[in-house]
């Protein structure tokens, strides 16, 4: 364990090549999980300003510019509660997360020419329920880019590439493209909290396609607690000779699923140790979760980590029997 922990931090340590992918996170305070990684100073100001609109993706957005003049790309439709929730997760475990805000209502001005987004705005510009990421872009190059491999990467072979492969398992985030995928990737280099000056981390750049089912392809879906509690009982399981079996079926589901051991699991599970039911509730109800709605996810993501805690245990006892 601990060689391939230092293998990482000489990684980190070489951040002017841009070889990051995570970093012992803060402690994480109430206003961290209601304002996520930007915090409450660069949160969207109205009035909001339409610039375009966004043709990329499943989801359709828009991009405004706020009375701050900070850009920001809207989405609306299914991801807009999970994108935000999971930007406050992936933060509190110190993984890179764009700053991504849920905005319950709102207008925006000058809105004209909409397609896929006429559904979501009104003429008047009025909308409702929508997640709001920002889209500053450093100097001379777009914000995310440098799209990345799970296959193949600076970091295989980490407990932190195998720690972020469980949380990828834990949330259920089936949409797990990569520079491989022709239809887009959701894989790139951002700068953490819009920081635009300090290296730029790997990262998964969208987690909208989480909480939902991820066991089969013909059933996919996000932001569905009953869908997620379906496969939480056999999330994961651990077979006699201590290998892990998952029952996360995703995109490119074999370079996520096959290289991660109880030993990835435990170093993730001193940072999940820290996270409170309040903070994962304080974090859904931030991202627009009605109060029943973010008891059942605190319950599942609960029983969840709870799964992950016994096959660490399980291989704990099973070495200790050799």
């Amino acid at each position: 364990m601990f060689t391939r922990t230092l293998t990482l931090y000489l990684l980190i340590g070489s951040c002017a090549t841009g070889q990051a992918l995570w970093k012992e996170p803060p402690k994480f305070t109430t206003a961290d999980w209601i304002w996520g990684p930007g915090g409450q100073t660069i949160a969207p100001r109205p009035p909001f300003r339409f610039v375009k609109e966004k043709f990329g993706g499943t989801n359709p957005k828009i991009e405004v510019r706020d009375d701050a003049g900070r850009r920001w790309v809207v989405k609306f439709g299914s991801e807009v509660h999970t994108d935000t929730f999971l930007a406050r997760l992936v933060s509190a475990l110190g993984y890179a997360a764009e700053p991504t805000y849920f905005v319950p209502a709102g207008t925006i001005q000058e809105v004209h020419g909409l397609k896929r987004a006429k559904y979501f705005v009104a003429k008047d510009g009025s909308f409702r329920s929508a997640r709001f990421k920002l889209d500053e872009k450093p100097s001379g190059g777009d914000k995310v880019s440098g799209a990345w491999s799970w296959a193949d990467n600076p970091f295989k072979g980490t407990r932190e590439l195998g720690g972020l492969k469980v949380l990828v398992m834990l949330t259920s985030n089936w949409d797990t493209k990569d520079s491989r995928n022709g239809d887009g990737t959701n894989t790139g280099m951002i700068h953490p909290a819009g920081d635009t000056h300090s290296p730029a981390w790997y990262a998964v750049t969208d987690w909208g396609a989480t909480l939902g089912r991820a066991d089969s392809i013909l059933k996919f879906d996000r932001w569905d607690w009953t869908g997620y509690r379906l496969e939480t009982s056999q999330f994961v399981r651990v077979s006699s000779d201590g290998k892990l079996h998952w029952r996360f079926k995703g995109k490119n589901g074999r370079d996520i699923t096959a290289a991660v051991d109880a030993e990835d699991v435990r170093w993730l599970l001193q940072y999940l140790s820290r996270i409170s039911d309040e903070d994962l509730a304080t974090g859904l109800l931030a991202s627009g979760a009605s109060d029943p709605v973010a008891h059942e996810y605190v319950n599942l993501i609960r029983e969840r980590i709870g799964q992950l805690e016994r096959v660490a245990q399980a291989d704990n006892v099973r070495r200790a029997a050799k």
